[in-house]
């Protein structure tokens, strides 16, 4: 079973989230914070990391950082999921190493689930 990290803290998007990737035979962890959401990709090392920017303790371009600067999980593939539109917060992200940028407000459950089984595919290889 393939397991995805989500670092998120919005609680109800992470039951959502939660709901949809068991429906669609994933394993999800779940951090609210930036500081745990590290901890637990050290622990956990999943296949996928779900981030959002706008977190407590740490913000999600630091914890991009951190992640792509430890050999262990550098090659996770980060996908950033946030409400930030601007081109510059896009570029940021992707500069720093994330996968992919997705705008929660554009995305319903069901694309972001298509996304993230796109991009586990695409990094099988």
């Amino acid at each position: 079973m393939q397991k995805i990290l989500a670092i998120e803290d919005e609680t109800r998007l992470q039951k959502m989230l939660e709901e949809i990737f068991k429906q669609g035979g994933f394993e999800l962890f779940s951090a609210n914070d930036g500081v745990s959401g590290l901890k637990l990709a050290e622990e956990k090392m999943p296949d996928i990391i779900l981030l959002d920017l706008i977190l407590p303790k740490k913000n999600g371009f630091d914890v991009l950082k951190e992640l792509k600067a430890n050999p262990r999980l550098a090659k996770i593939p980060v996908v950033v999921l946030t409400n930030l539109e601007g081109a510059q917060d896009i570029e940021k992200a992707l500069s720093l190493g994330a996968y992919t940028y997705l705008v929660k407000a554009n995305y319903s459950l069901d694309d972001i689930l298509k996304k993230v089984k796109e991009v586990l595919v695409q990094n099988e290889t």
